[in-house]
């Protein structure tokens, strides 16, 4: 799967129906941190949270969030080969551990839990988010 430069955040959510419409919540952590700003309109993509393809407007799905428009966009907090230590947030429907730093911006760290604080290698660096490897526990 291809991830857009556009990323502004990743996050996991429940579709529920509500009368003649259905409704994705965005975690209020995103507008808090900046990811987001209410009231602004923006592009969602959902991809299935079972991984098997179908869909069930009730299941848990994993929901990526982008802005229209982004001239202007600040550069990532990060940099490739950069060693920081992380905070793991929460935890995405492919199992990779998701951690936030400056801004909201989101790192993904193959292979850490939910609550973990880990050192890790910036291996991969998009606009929106980055790839980080744990190089120590």
């Amino acid at each position: 799967m291809e991830i857009s430069d556009e990323l502004l955040c990743l996050f996991s959510a429940t579709v529920r129906e509500e009368g003649d419409r259905y409704v994705v919540e965005v975690p209020k952590r995103e507008i808090e941190r900046g990811s987001l700003d209410s009231g602004d309109t923006y592009r969602v993509a959902l991809i299935d949270g079972d991984g098997d393809g179908g869909g069930d407007a009730g299941a848990e799905t994993a929901s990526t969030t982008q802005r229209t428009g982004g001239e202007g966009e600040p550069q990532p907090p990060v940099e490739k080969g950069e060693v920081r230590y992380v905070e793991v947030e929460d935890i995405g429907k492919q199992g990779d551990g998701i951690a936030r730093v400056e801004r909201g911006y989101v790192i993904i760290v193959p292979g850490a839990d939910v609550g973990e604080r880990v050192k890790i290698e910036v291996s991969e660096v998009k606009s929106n988010f980055a790839v980080g490897e744990i190089i120590e526990e």
